[in-house]
């Protein structure tokens, strides 16, 4: 597994070896103890989850305080913008963010720690999600950070029309009214 550093130092992008030839192709998607090795800590999953989402959908950016989750996702078909924000105050990297884009056919993970708000919006006609949590989801503890907020100031790839939100979605706070971690 290559592991690929991105602009926050604990957010990581996981590029497993996928063997291929004319019939398709085969890759181990996760493995605990390379995985471990790959991140050199010990991290154990509790839920996965998985999601479809048509193009335009901006799902996030969601957080939970109480029950922080850490996520390693992967699209499985079709393309996401994945994003991760910074929401620990004490950081040297609070309030930025990293992107990138995601792919079935990059086949690519992304590492997104606790601490961190997180979402994505769909580039493909639709987009399969999956991704593992090192927590289980807490609807009590969940928060939302606001997709566009200017403090933050996320580049999302050029829209046709405004993103596709859920009504939570779409109260999401700014990251100067939100609450955030220590």
């Amino acid at each position: 597994m290559n592991l690929i550093d991105t602009a926050i130092p604990d957010v990581k992008i996981l590029e497993p070896k996928a063997f291929g030839d004319e019939r398709g192709f085969f890759y181990e998607s996760y493995n605990q103890k390379l995985f471990n090795q790959t991140l050199q800590k010990e991290i154990c999953f509790v839920q996965d989850n998985h999601s479809r989402s048509a193009r335009g959908v901006l799902r996030g950016l969601h957080y939970q305080l109480r029950c922080p989750q850490g996520k390693l996702v992967r699209v499985v078909a079709g393309e996401v913008y994945d994003v991760a924000v910074d929401m620990r105050k004490s950081s040297p990297t609070f309030g930025k963010w990293v992107g990138v884009v995601l792919s079935a056919l990059k086949k690519q993970m992304l590492w997104v720690p606790p601490g961190f708000a997180h979402g994505f919006l769909v580039l493909s006609e639709y987009a399969d999600f999956l991704y593992k949590t090192t927590d289980y989801y807490d609807p009590s503890s969940e928060h939302c950070l606001a997709w566009n907020d200017p403090e933050v100031a996320i580049q999302w790839p050029a829209l046709e029309m405004p993103p596709k939100l859920s009504g939570k979605d779409s109260q999401g706070k700014s990251l100067t009214t939100a609450e955030v971690f220590p």
